[in-house]
């Protein structure tokens, strides 16, 4: 009975882990008024048949702070590319010299500041709910577990774990949101 305690505390510890780990990549998507690559990770183009993200079909790189340049590996694709852009409504707007992209970052203006801000705070209330269903999963497995046998003061114990584990799980989702919205408000 301990050892399916154990499991279960530690399939949920895994679960709010996840949800952590995708709302800081998916955080590193969003463009703040510095060059980073990672803000293409989102925009798919139509690679022979197979949406695909930019960084698979192109080199993306920051060659300084205002300055993203795409490096397509077929030409043939620097078209594509530019429309997955635009379509993509990321605010950039992508200039091609026939060999490669160039994306200049334009200052964020309040709109977009106040937009971005309210997408973070999004994303983390999201992560936070996946944390929260999954302490709900566990502490219901683990009262399964205690009619079949567990006693009630491990069960408790367990369950007290799970809390811990979603206290620690939120905080850092907490971290993250409130560190993005430094970075999208410093100007």
């Amino acid at each position: 009975m301990i050892e399916k305690a154990k499991s279960i505390l530690a399939a949920a510890e895994e679960k709010m882990q996840d949800a952590v780990v995708f709302l800081e990549e998916d955080l590193k998507t969003f463009r703040a008024g510095k060059a980073n690559p990672m803000v293409f990770n989102n925009v798919l183009v139509d690679y022979y048949g197979t949406l695909t993200p930019v960084p698979q079909v192109a080199s993306v790189t920051a060659p300084d702070a205002k300055t993203l340049l795409i490096q397509p590996w077929e030409k043939k694709m620097i078209p594509i590319i530019e429309k997955a852009i635009m379509d993509a409504n990321i605010g950039l707007t992508p200039q091609n010299n026939g060999e490669h992209i160039h994306c200049t970052i334009p200052p964020l203006t309040e709109d977009r500041r106040k937009d971005l801000l309210k997408k973070a705070k999004s994303a983390g209330e999201n992560s936070k709910v996946v944390i929260r269903n999954a302490r709900r999963d566990a502490i219901d497995q683990i009262k399964k577990v205690q009619k079949e046998g567990l006693a009630e003061d491990m069960a408790k114990d367990f369950e007290d774990s799970v809390q811990k584990a979603t206290d620690t799980a939120t905080k850092k989702v907490d971290e993250l949101v409130s560190a993005k919205e430094k970075e999208i408000l410093t100007v």
